[in-house]
Parts: structure tokens; C-alpha cells; sequence
């Protein structure tokens, strides 16, 4: 199959986040299962450096640009699967985040940079910027490439179409101003179109004209059609929740796997969890706790936001610090929470460990160093941390939402009994309900032979990218079946054989 894989960020290349991490290991995943499957990404500068073997292939006059913008392929690092690359200086030629300034705040021509990603796009699609290929289905992911199946559903003859969200919350909202600046369809300023309560919505514009919709997990699917989750669309989801679906992301457990981890300074296997141990101390080390391996050992990745959980963590501080534990932080976010850490750490140092900062190779030791590693989302479309952490033999401590509730199974009696529990889970974000899960976990620990088949179990779980590779790939033979989305959005009757397909 020829896919054309579109996104704004992909590990190693750039990344940000969970995008990065997922669109930097499905591409290659499917690519080993024996498809042409193509990346393009805005041409940033990190990117240009960190590529390989590029070259110009097409000069394109896009809407939106004023110079011809260079169509650039190469080859995607650590694997075989091409890459394209979309240069043009005055949209993507910027130092530090490809979204955000220096000082936290968005771009003011995000809407411009990306609708002309966009438009590069279906150039692709169409064959026109790499005239010896043609894809037979284009999958997009997030806001930024929001606006590509509404231009491709304006063409007549054009490959399906899918659209990943893999958080509802960013949906890439602009002025009408900057919708009237885009040249763009003026039909589309309404419900039925890409209007969303006075703003233009980018991730409107994939829901509504992708072919089909996927979530990075099945419960997130179903949550985001419900008012608590859905960020205002939950209605145009449930409408659309026929051609809506979940699949759970995956590990690249060529980059996360703790027996061959060239980040951490001890790998270790399920059979020399004694290893595990000389991690733990040496994270206690660096971020200068008590070297107490007998100390139970609390670790969290991520950014420092709500939707993570961290404020629930912050209430706790007084009752943790009368616990025997320790605690250590690694990321950025909200000001704010950024500043309790910090306070947290300055008044209990011997308990909390804190690094306002991005370290790839910190992560992985609190991965590999920690005893459990919490995680309390408020919400979670899927969640990777949680992924890497089973694998790193630290049971997660996690809200029953979103992917983290397809993938980490309560430790409580009878799962426990049939060794099929693999960390902690709680019902509601709460500070009361993350403290008894904190304690059960305290409790279990302190009873070393349960917990160790904890462990175990936790490291034997299977998510790599091939078992999500091949539900992607059944779906997208389903979806080259299925109708396609027409000019205005609305999906044509399927031929009695189709039907049947989808049913």
C-alpha cells in the first residue's frame, strides 16, 4: 500500500511530544510490514540538519507563499521509508519550537505556516511535487495538518483520506481575519463547515472531510463524544462515530527497551532486576536525594500541565512528605506548577527531586531508576509514558482514562492472584483517590516477592508498534473501501458490497 504519512513533528527529527514519539515509529512500523509509507514534515531548521541525503525535487507556487517553495526528499533516519521535507524560509526557517516564540506564545502565523503545510500536501497527494508517485491514501495527524483533507476533497480524482487526533484539546483555533486572509472556500465560514464558535478550526476541518477518524486508543474514542472530553465537538463526533476509531498507540522498543538502553548506565532484563537497583541510586544521585535504594522511589515525566495530573500531586505534598518515599520530577509546562515544584523541592530536598528542563537521557533513567512512575491524567488520549514505564519494570500509577485505561490493568486481589496486574489505577481525579493509589502501591512494595511479580508481569506486556501497525493497516484497506467524503463534507451512499464491508 502507498500511504502518505503527514505530520508537524517525528522523533528523531524534531519533537515536541507524544507526536513526535508516534509519528517517528508508525511510519517505519508499516514500512517493515512491506508498504510505501512516505513522511513529509515542515522543513524547520533542526530537521534540514538532522536529515539525510536530501535533495530538490519540485519548485511549487502555493497560495500563501511569497517565493516558490522547495519540495525536498531524503530519507528518514534508522529506516528505509522516505522523507519528504516542505521548505519555505519564511513559513518554517525558525529557531526553537516550530509552534511557539521564545517567550511561551504561539507563533501569530501559525494559520499561514500551516494551511501552506497543507496545501504542500495535496500538491503531494496529487503527484504533482513527486511526479513518480501517487498515494492511494493520505493520514494525517493533529490540527496542523487539519486543513489538507478539505483541499483534497475540493479535488475530483484524490487518494482517501484519514485523520488522527491525538489530542482533542489542540485544535488549532484562529480569527476569522486569518480564515478571510487563508483564500480558502468561503462556504466553509459555517457549522457545516470549518467555523467553530466564531474561530476556524483546523482539527474541525479533518474531522469533518477526512474519509475517516482515528483516536490513539479505544476508550478515547469513546470518550471524546461526551461533553467531559469532546472540547465542544463531542456532537459532530458522535454524529460522525461511524467512521470513528480507536487504536492504541505503540513503543518502539528498539528506543525503549531497558536490556539494550544506551541512555541509562545499567541495562537490565526481567532476569537481572539487581540491575535496576544501580539505576535507582544513580537517579537518586543525580538529582541529589539520599542514595537510599531501600527508599521507595516516585517518578514523572511529561509536561507540567493539569491535564497531567500535576496539581493533584502538588495538594499532596504535605501528606507525602510524611511518607518514606521519594519523589522526582523532569519537564515544563504551566509557570505556575513549575514554581510549586520548585518550592516543593526547596522546603523537602531530601524528598523531592525536580528538573524544569527537556533531557531524553534523564527520562530514560527515570524510567529505568524509579520503583513506580505516576502518572494521574486527568485525561490521556493514549499516553506513552505509561507504555514505557511497564516495559521499565515500574508499575504506572494512573486516572482510568483514555489509553491508560486500555493499558495498564489495577493491581488489586484477584488480578494480583491470576498475575495479571501490571500497575495502580484510580476512578477520579481526585487528590483523596491518587493518595490511596499512592499507599496501595507503598503497601505492596514493602512486600517484595508480590511486588516483583508485579514487575514482571508489567515487563512482559506487549505494545510495539507492530501489533498497532497491523490495525492500522487493516483500516486502511476499510477505509479505500469505504465511501469518500464529497466537497461538502457529507459522505456518499456505499454500493451494496461496501455496505456489507462495513457492517
Amino acid at each position: 500500500m502507498d500511504v502518505l504519512f503527514c505530520t508537524s513533528e517525528a522523533f528523531p527529527l524534531i519533537k515536541t511530544g507524544g507526536l513526535g514519539d508516534v509519528c517517528g515509529s508508525l511510519p517505519g512500523a508499516l514500512h517493515e510490514l512491506g508498504n510505501d509509507v512516505r513522511l513529509v514534515l515542515p522543513a524547520y531548521p533542526q530537521v534540514i540538519e538532522r536529515a539525510a541525503k536530501l535533495e530538490t525535487i519540485a519548485s511549487l507556487v502555493l497560495s500563501g507563499a511569497s517565493a516558490p517553495v522547495k519540495m525536498l526528499r531524503g530519507q528518514f533516519p534508522g529506516s528505509e521509508a522516505t522523507l519528504y521535507l516542505v521548505d519555505s524560509a519564511e513559513h518554517f526557517r525558525r529557531p526553537g519550537n516550530p509552534y511557539l516564540q521564545q517567550d511561551g506564545s504561539d507563533w501569530p502565523d501559525n494559520a499561514q505556516r500551516f494551511a501552506l503545510f497543507a496545501r504542500a500536501i495535496v500538491a503531494l497527494a496529487l503527484g504533482q511535487a513527486d511526479t513518480g508517485w501517487i498515494p492511494q491514501l493520505v493520514h494525517c495527524n493533529d490540527w496542523q495538518t487539519g486543513l489538507a483533507a478539505p483541499l483534497l476533497a475540493l479535488e475530483d480524482d484524490r487518494p482517501a483520506t484519514l485523520f488522527t487526533i491525538h489530542n482533542l484539546a489542540y485544535q488549532g483555533l484562529f480569527s476569522r481575519t486569518q480564515f478571510q486572509a487563508l483564500d480558502l472556500p468561503p462556504q466553509w465560514w459555517s457549522m457545516n463547515g470549518l467555523e467553530f464558535h466564531d474561530q476556524m478550526s483546523f482539527i474541525k476541518g479533518g474531522l469533518i472531510f477526512s474519509d475517516w477518524t482515528t483516536t490513539v486508543s479505544p476508550t478515547y474514542a469513546r470518550e471524546i463524544q461526551t461533553a467531559e472530553f469532546g472540547c465542544g465537538l463531542e456532537g459532530l463526533l458522535k454524529q460522525h462515530s461511524a467512521r470513528l476509531t480507536g487504536i492504541l498507540n505503540g513503543v518502539d522498543y528498539q528506543v525503549w527497551n531497558p536490556g539494550r538502553d544506551r541512555l541509562i548506565p545499567h541495562p537490565y532484563t526481567a532476569r537481572t532486576l539487581r540491575l535496576k537497583q544501580e539505576n535507582k541510586m544513580a537517579l537518586q544521585d543525580a538529582f541529589g536525594l539520599p542514595v537510599k535504594p531501600e527508599v521507595p522511589l516516585f517518578g514523572h515525566v511529561g509536561r507540567l500541565v493539569e491535564q497531567k495530573g500535576l496539581d493533584l500531586i502538588m495538594e499532596l505534598v504535605p501528606q507525602l512528605v510524611q511518607r518514606r518515599l521519594q519523589l522526582v520530577f523532569l519537564g515544563t509546562g504551566q509557570p505556575q506548577l513549575e514554581q510549586d515544584l520548585r518550592q516543593a523541592h526547596g522546603r523537602h530536598p531530601t524528598k523531592f527531586g525536580v528538573r524544569i528542563a527537556y533531557d531524553e537521557q534523564l527520562a530514560h533513567l527515570i524510567e529505568a531508576g524509579s520503583d513506580a512512575f505516576l502518572m494521574p491524567s486527568r485525561f490521556e488520549p493514549c499516553g506513552l509514558n505509561q507504555l514505557y514505564s511497564l516495559r521499565y519494570g515500574t508499575p504506572p500509577i494512573v486516572r482510568r482514562t483514555g489509553g491508560l485505561a486500555d493499558s495498564v490493568v489495577d493491581a488489586d486481589g484477584p488480578n494480583l492472584y491470576a498475575r495479571k496486574a501490571t500497575g495502580f489505577v484510580f476512578d477520579d481525579a481526585e487528590p483523596a483517590q491518587l493518595l490511596r493509589a499512592i499507599d496501595r502501591a507503598l503497601n505492596l512494595y514493602a512486600q517484595q516477592r508480590v511486588w516483583k511479580d508485579l514487575v514482571a508481569t508489567a515487563m512482559h506486556q506487549d505494545f510495539s508498534w507492530t501489533r498497532s501497525a497491523n490495525a492500522y493497516l487493516e483500516l486502511y484497506q476499510r477505509v479505500l473501501e469505504a465511501p469518500r467524503t464529497g466537497r461538502d463534507g457529507l459522505h456518499r451512499n456505499p454500493s451494496p458490497d461496501v455496505a456489507e464491508i462495513l457492517a
